[in-house]
């Protein structure tokens, strides 16, 4: 953590932004022993998470340097580190000539073993040889799982995702949010040819807070989604990583058809294989610590207008089941109690969500009201491979892939990393989530304020302020706010408008590591 942060002072935004390239693109020359990494041959995983063989080189730009460096990712093999199942990833960025001498001196590798299920990393080992010495750090998340991506894991993840979602990200010993908005198409030329791609948007506050802007990412349309270019400014110029050369997968040639030769004498029938039995999918499994909570959780809340008790909403988890053949979680906000008189809610009345277990993205969503908010009485689906979004008899329309619904959102928020600023004229830690609300995606901001001492049902709680903008002009006049318990990140309090909803009820602490 130290050397880190030495290091950003020592190179400046330069160095930052370019970190963070490190990572993303490379190969490198480090290897583990080869007694605690058993490989296989052949290529496990065609799809765009890993595939084994594939190896992309890039050629590093940097303002009016032209051959600032160059960088590599390389999938090598597949294996196990003694029981664990992983892929092995290679990745190293060097920086050369008058890039060096005048402005960065930068050669950093990394080894990435990953879970062929999860993408997530089980090992990482990273060495710097900018010093007199090389130095490594190493992540070993063998023994303990971890929930987060790292840099390079986390590409491969987007790719999967079609170039957009919202990620955990741990570097450099820190927690981050990474937010990827998928846009514009462009047509890109390159030494390794021409493509069609998609242009994603990169939000961290491990960017911002290095100095690091416009960060973007250009992914191929097809299948593979290669990231073809990627580019961001810092204070000191334009870094640029295009596309120089793609080795792919060698396919596997069928062995040709032998001589025919005189029939053998007949052998008896061999014993047929039995066939592999199908893993019987498991319901209600534990959710990842990292969400911060667990399904059957149950959170109700009073509801006051202006003052005037008005009813009672309840916060569900409810199952994780099966829906249209996929793993699914539902979440639902249902109105469960009226004051009498009340006409602000009815009962019955709310919204529940069919969503990712582990990423909390939605697959449908469907709400039905009998109040004000019939309006946005609607059912809508989410494809989470092309981003489109379907509702009514609309059109469906493009959105980010991972953009959320509001009931999404609320169990979401409770995983980001909502830490404030320290200056609180430069909010280097608000949060950017797509969000779709009425016909369309919008982009939420989320800015954290410190932890103070609210009542909430007549006890003091210790909660954090989350203000939220979204750039639609009847909901930012609502000024909607969330407060979250710094003990165990449940929602404790919420407002909007003349409305507030204040936790009743309290779930037991879930541990999160």
């Amino acid at each position: 953590m130290k050397s880190a942060k030495l290091s950003i002072s020592r190179f400046g935004w330069a160095a930052a932004g370019l970190l963070f390239l490190t990572a993303l693109f490379a190969s490198s020359m480090f290897y583990l022993p080869e007694t605690s990494f058993a490989r296989q041959d052949g290529n496990f995983n065609q799809s765009t998470r890993f595939r084994i063989g594939e190896k992309l080189s890039y050629n590093i730009s940097f303002g009016k340097f032209t051959d600032a460096g160059t960088a590599e990712l390389f999938v090598v093999s597949r294996g196990k580190i003694g029981t664990t199942e992983a892929v092995e990833i290679r990745s190293r960025v060097k920086t050369v000539d008058l890039v060096s001498a005048a402005f960065l001196l930068l050669d950093e590798s990394r080894t990435v073993y990953a879970s062929p299920d999860t993408g997530l990393p089980v090992y990482v080992s990273k060495i710097s040889q900018s010093g007199a010495m090389p130095k490594e750090i190493i992540n070993n998340f063998l023994t303990v799982p971890t929930s987060n991506f790292d840099l390079v894991t986390l590409i491969y993840r987007a790719r999967e995702n079609g170039g957009a979602g919202t990620f955990p990200l741990f570097e450099n010993e820190q927690l981050y949010t990474a937010t990827l908005l998928s846009g514009a198409a462009l047509r890109v030329k390159t030494e390794a040819g021409e493509f069609d791609t998609t242009t994603t948007t990169v939000q961290s506050e491990f960017l911002t807070a290095n100095g690091v802007k416009d960060f973007r990412i250009y992914f191929t349309t097809d299948e593979a989604r290669i990231p073809v270019m990627i580019r961001f400014m810092t204070a000191k110029g334009e870094f640029r990583a295009v596309i120089s050369s793609i080795s792919l997968p060698e396919p596997d040639v069928p062995t040709p058809s032998p001589t025919p030769v005189p029939a053998a004498t007949p052998l008896p029938p061999s014993t047929p294989k039995p066939t592999p039995t199908p893993d019987v999918y498991v319901e209600n499994r534990p959710l990842l610590p990292e969400l911060g909570f667990s399904i059957g959780e149950s959170l109700e809340y009073r509801v006051s207008n202006g003052g005037a008790p008005a009813g009672v909403i309840t916060l569900s988890a409810v199952e994780r089941k099966l829906f249209q053949n996929e793993d699914s979680l539902l979440l639902t906000a249902t109105v469960t109690s009226v004051e009498p008189g009340s006409t602000a809610l009815r009962l019955g009345d709310g919204a529940k969500a069919q969503v990712d277990p582990d990423t909390l993205a939605p697959k449908r969503k469907e709400s039905k009201f009998l109040t004000s908010l019939a309006g946005l009485n609607q059912t809508v689906t989410f494809d989470r491979r092309t981003g489109a979004i379907s509702f009514g008899e609309a059109k469906p329309i493009d959105g980010p892939i991972g953009t959320h619904s509001i009931v999404s959102l609320l169990y979401a928020m409770r995983s980001f990393n909502l830490k404030p600023s320290k200056d609180p004229g430069n909010p280097v830690n608000d949060t950017r989530v797509a969000v779709f609300w009425e016909s369309k995606p919008h982009i939420f901001t989320l800015r954290p304020s410190n932890a103070e001492e609210i009542t909430i049902n007549g006890e003091k709680t210790s909660a954090q302020l989350i203000t939220i903008k979204t750039g639609h002009l009847a909901l930012d006049a609502l000024d909607l706010k969330v407060w979250l318990s710094t003990e165990g990140r449940v929602p404790v309090r919420f407002s909007a408008g003349t409305y507030t909803a204040e936790l009743i009820s309290r779930p037991p602490t879930i541990f999160r590591p």
